[in-house]
């Protein structure tokens, strides 16, 4: 069956599918494919095509037809298969798999909605992106992914080959990508079709900077986020998070921005502040902007019986249904002596209805009085995987749509910040899906322990958020469940993750520390975790750092503008900017913070040296000696407790700030 030529792209009908192939931005085509006409409005990431120089198209007398689009070209096959090669060397980037006897195919149609995509495989290929998963991993080759979010888990279909391509699975329904030895396969469980688009580069950067062209560039960050956060788990009052911030500016200690975490509203649902525990928000925002500081608070999707905005929802069809009848409901604390743990229903991130009264509330009774940044908690929505299945969203059943959620949510309180005129907008979010980016998404980790091991996971997933588009990431600094600030042992542990949070994208201290609340209830809060709160010794490593933060901010603006204007991460693996460095690619526990800072975490407990390799291509400073040392090399470097190792490239503007 011949290929059909049109303005848009290739086209080819048969009896199975219909298969449209179409230029999609410059160095890139889409594909999509279904038994049936594919829907022209089908909710994905791409939601208008990029401006693209004109595509070369050609048809062969034998039925084959191809499509060169800049840096990528496109060999479609007489049997439907497709090859994607590099255009000016004709080397193969990716093909469709060959497929065996019997097999049905690279593009697979099944009962149900399921849709498959199967790719070769290649040796010694990297893979690299896919989100935030904390298997340890920074080459997800040999990985199964699930496309399904949780908490710690951000399911970001975009994934980063060694090869030169790009290629994002342009499908919100739940599935997996299977990055096998023999296949490349992606699944989609319901929709009934295949959709992803594809780019070719000859760098890391060129891909990301098609990719985010595509899906959209991130806004700047706000200026006052490059700074130190401060949170907990929890300040239960007004006087004692204003009393924290004092002390901060007593000791001299910079301070961005404080957060005021769950449970200080009446009733999930209600989006205000409980007025018994916070009585007057407008002077605690006022009081804090005199110290330089931003309130940032937790906003939750969770929706309670008798809230503020229960009824409104209701009644406009804006919380998720349940697909056996009625609402989706989980049990979560609630301030009912009657019921401390109630069924709770959701908002519908993806009703634009649902999105307008969020924002509403968010600008009325937070905005209004002078908070500054939204912390999106439990944005997956967080759901147990029984209940997650059976959601019924605007969008659609839980099984094609669900990953638009925390995408959507986030848009909420973009587009609202936007309409008010603020044009760099960022929530603190748990989860994210494709496009995030674009809405200011800054996306943290989740609640993760408090734990060497732990640390040496957010090195390797950090990293792979970086190449998934996302530049504004974080971690919970110490971790989250638990931690003795008493402990000699976990004192090293928070010490290490700080200097790992120093030189990160954001840098937020949080966490539920010892003594803490057993239960998960409206009363929980947990111990002290303020940079006092560790002893005299850590105190005066936490301190130096802190200022040493101070130092690198003019450089995250710098950073800021460039993932602004080309995608590219502030954090990111050393093969972003040594890609001809073939050993930059095995280097999984360093990382660059723009081009010019190489860091190395320390991550084990006693280490007090540690292996770093430096990339060929450049000469290093070694900010703790002074001395500069050749590219291309490994050496043991020195990591007392008091500092981890950070080389700057020679003559980088920086170096006087971290001198």
């Amino acid at each position: 069956m011949p290929y059909h030529i049109s303005a848009d792209g290739l086209e080819r009908h048969t009896a199975q599918e219909i298969l449209r192939i179409e230029p999609w931005g410059p160095h890139a085509v889409r594909v999509r494919a279904s038994s049936g006409t594919p829907a022209p409005d089908a909710p994905g990431a791409l939601e208008s095509a990029p401006p693209s120089p004109r595509a070369d198209l050609s048809a062969a007398e034998d039925g084959s037809a191809r499509l060169v689009n800049g840096r990528l070209a496109v060999e479609a096959l007489p049997d439907g298969r497709l090859r994607f090669l590099h255009a000016a060397s004709g080397r193969e980037l990716l093909a469709d798999k060959t497929p065996y006897t019997h097999h049905p195919g690279p593009r697979v149609h099944a009962a149900g909605g399921r849709t498959e995509q199967h790719f070769e495989a290649y040796g010694g290929e990297r893979l690299h992106g896919l989100g935030q998963h904390l298997h340890g991993l920074l080459d997800q080759k040999g990985c199964v992914i699930d496309l399904v979010q949780g908490n710690t888990v951000a399911a970001i279909p975009f994934l980063h080959s060694s090869r030169g391509y790009g290629l994002l699975w342009n499908n919100p329904a739940t599935g997996r990508a299977e990055l096998g030895t023999d296949t490349t396969r992606w699944v989609a469980d319901a929709g009934g079709r295949v959709d992803y688009w594809i780019t070719a580069g000859d760098t890391p950067a060129q891909i990301l900077d098609a990719y985010t062209l595509a899906t959209g560039r991130p806004p700047l960050l706000p200026e006052w986020a490059s700074g130190f956060w401060q949170s907990k788990l929890r300040y239960r009052t007004q006087d004692e998070l204003l009393a924290v911030a004092r002390q901060y500016k007593e000791r001299g200690l910079p301070l961005s921005v404080i957060v005021c975490d769950f449970f200080h509203w009446p009733a999930m649902g209600d989006w205000r502040f409980e007025a018994s525990e916070w009585p007057d928000p407008a002077a605690m925002a006022a009081e804090l902007s005199g110290l330089g500081v931003k309130l940032a608070v937790s906003v939750w999707p969770t929706v309670e019986p008798g809230s503020d905005t229960f009824e409104e929802l209701r009644a406009a069809g804006s919380l998720v249904r349940d697909v056996g009848g009625g609402l989706l409901t989980c049990h979560w604390p609630s301030r009912s002596a009657e019921e401390p743990m109630r069924p709770m229903a959701y908002y519908d991130a993806t009703d634009s209805g649902a999105r307008a009264a969020l924002w509403r509330r968010l600008s009325d009774n937070y905005r209004s009085a002078g908070v500054a940044c939204f912390w999106l908690d439990a944005c997956e929505p967080d759901l147990p995987r029984d209940a997650a299945g059976r959601a019924v969203y605007a969008a659609g059943p839980a099984a094609e749509v669900a990953n638009l959620y925390p995408l959507l949510h986030t848009r909420a309180v973009a587009d609202g910040l936007r309409a008010a005129g603020e044009d760099r907008p960022l929530s603190l979010v748990r989860s994210a899906w494709a496009g995030s980016q674009k809405y200011g998404a800054a996306l943290w980790s989740g609640d993760i322990p408090t734990t060497f091991d732990s640390l040496a996971r957010q090195i390797r997933a950090g990293l792979n958020v970086a190449m998934s588009g996302i530049p504004w990431w974080n971690t919970d600094i110490g971790g989250f469940f638990g931690g003795d600030p008493g402990d000699p042992a976990y004192r090293e542990v928070l010490i290490r993750w700080f200097q790992y949070g120093t030189f990160s994208p954001v840098m937020r201290l949080h966490g539920d520390r010892v003594p803490n609340h057993p239960t998960f209830s409206t009363d929980m809060t947990g111990g002290p975790n303020e940079v006092w709160s560790y002893g005299e010794q850590a105190y005066g490593i936490l301190r130096d750092h802190l200022l040493l933060r101070e130092g690198l901010r003019p450089y995250l603006d710098t950073l800021s503008r460039d993932a602004h204007r080309t995608g590219a991460p502030p954090m990111r693996p050393l093969f972003f900017d040594f890609p001809d460095d073939e050993r930059a690619w095995d280097v999984d526990d360093q990382f660059l913070l723009g081009p010019d800072v190489l860091v190395a975490p320390v991550y084990e407990a006693g280490a007090r040296t540690r292996p770093v390799y430096l990339p060929s291509g450049a000469r290093w400073y070694e900010r703790a000696t002074g001395h500069v040392l050749e590219g291309g090399t490994t050496r043991d470097a020195d990591a007392p407790l008091e500092r981890i190792p950070v080389f700057l490239r020679e003559g980088a503007a920086v170096a006087g700030a971290l001198r």
